[in-house]
């Protein structure tokens, strides 16, 4: 019962993360186990021209074992792990029963041929990651950062009060500020497209040598490179008995980024709310405290916030510890990758929290006019710039004493600008200068 289940990723967030149990369970572990084992024994076959070969109905009946692997395989295998106290070998002997019911014994021995474990699971683990990435991660992403974009193109004339260091500064408007994201996610997801995975099949300490000592003749530096290219994976010959995981700490360390990035972005919405600029659309049955009836909480951001914080703890400690390993081997990392699903799997869930989060954020065009028309002091930067442009070297000065930490007001303004010694076009484009349309070129910056 997922009432029962210790963490909320199989409890609390089950039916919104279920179609991740394909690439991060231990029965999808299994599946590319299996996946990995038959592709190279085919592999195998062609290129040591064993007898008999394989047959083209025979192949197609061995990749049936991994393409409609069922829970009744996994728990066969997890059976034989029982007894074994060893999961790739299960797979092996798994393999191994599934041949002699096929009459396929004499390619008994070629199963798992001069391989050692991980070379059979660095490359499920990679290729569990990377079809994740492909297939579940990248389509949500990328709608987030469409909408983001759309959103940013539909807003880009609303004018906006900056808050630097939570003082009011320049304005901007809400579509520049929302590109701004939309922006930065999308060089992330370019960066996230265009990376590629290495595996590695080169034996127990990476030289090959149960391959060269059974068939010297064989070109198995070339075998190993076409074969892991086969998977769409980069061959990675050099390593000890594991793999580096260089390439995989990129692919952890770009969503790391792309984390941070939706951080920022929660928090700046939480900000927006709580100021009243944004607001929620109200649910009839929700309820947003148990004792205040009035609260709309901006939980979906909250939340998203929460599971992103908690996929870069993840990750980091990933990236820390998955390029470290004692000489030629140690099992370190091994406990740790099994849990790549669970920092993948916080973040997949915060990306569905903020796309409901944006569904329900309306505009108050009213409460931003507000904001814009208490603080003319923003202003101050445009007139300063102007009496700079005509040669007055105490600009700066003279409206840092008139403004600084006083509450100005549009006459204060007028007075400053009138008095000044500026040719008349220029004190008219600033008196009819305002909040509301000091806004450079971010209307623009919107849309790129």
């Amino acid at each position: 019962m997922s009432l029962l289940t210790i963490s909320p990723i199989d409890g609390r967030y089950a039916e919104e993360t279920k179609e991740l149990s394909n690439y991060f369970s231990e029965m999808a572990l299994f599946k590319y186990r299996t996946l990995v084992e038959i592709e190279y024994l085919i592999a195998l076959n062609h290129c040591l021209k064993l007898k008999p070969t394989f047959t083209n109905e025979q192949i197609k009946k061995l990749r049936n074992l991994y393409q409609n692997f069922s829970t009744t395989a996994a728990e066969e295998i997890k059976t034989i792990e029982q007894k074994t106290n060893h999961d790739v070998k299960a797979v092996e002997y798994f393999l191994q029963a599934q041949f002699k019911k096929n009459n396929l014994t004499q390619h008994l021995p070629f199963i798992h041929f001069a391989l050692t474990s991980e070379d059979t699971n660095n490359l499920a683990y990679r290729l569990m990651w990377q079809k994740a990435i492909k297939n579940i991660y990248l389509p949500l992403l990328i709608d987030l950062q469409k909408n983001l974009k759309k959103m940013a193109k539909k807003n880009s004339d609303i004018p906006l009060l900056s808050l630097t260091h939570g003082q009011p500064a320049t304005p901007t408007t809400v579509g520049k500020e929302l590109n701004i994201f939309a922006t930065r996610l999308e060089r992330q997801i370019k960066q996230l497209q265009k990376q590629q995975l290495q595996g590695k099949l080169n034996g127990a300490t990476g030289t090959f040598g149960a391959h060269t000592i059974a068939y010297p003749e064989i070109d198995w530096l070339n075998f190993s490179q076409k074969f892991i290219t086969s998977l769409e994976l980069a061959p990675n010959l050099v390593t000890t008995q594991v793999e580096t995981n260089d390439s995989l700490i990129e692919s952890y360390q770009n969503i790391i980024r792309i984390n941070s990035i939706l951080i920022d972005l929660c928090r700046d919405f939480w900000l927006y709310i709580s100021r009243g600029i944004f607001k929620q659309q109200k649910k009839e049955a929700e309820v947003g405290s148990s004792t205040m009836p009035h609260k709309i909480n901006p939980i979906q951001f909250e939340n998203a916030e929460g599971n992103l914080g908690l996929a870069n703890a993840y990750f980091n400690y990933l990236t820390d510890t998955l390029p470290i390993s004692r000489l030629q081997r140690d099992l370190s990392g091994s406990t740790v990758i099994r849990n790549q699903g669970v920092p993948f799997t916080h973040s997949f869930l915060a990306i569905k929290q903020i796309v409901k989060g944006l569904e329900r954020i309306t505009i108050d065009v009213d409460k931003i006019n507000q904001e814009l028309t208490e603080h003319p002091e923003v202003l101050s930067e445009a007139i300063q710039t102007i009496f700079r442009k005509y040669g007055d070297d105490t600009a700066y000065e003279k409206l840092k004493e008139l403004t600084r930490g006083q509450k100005i007001t549009k006459e204060i303004l007028k007075k400053i600008i009138n008095e000044g010694d500026l040719p008349i076009i220029e004190k008219n484009k600033l008196l009819s200068l305002t909040p509301q349309n000091y806004l450079g070129l971010a209307k623009k910056l919107a849309k790129i």
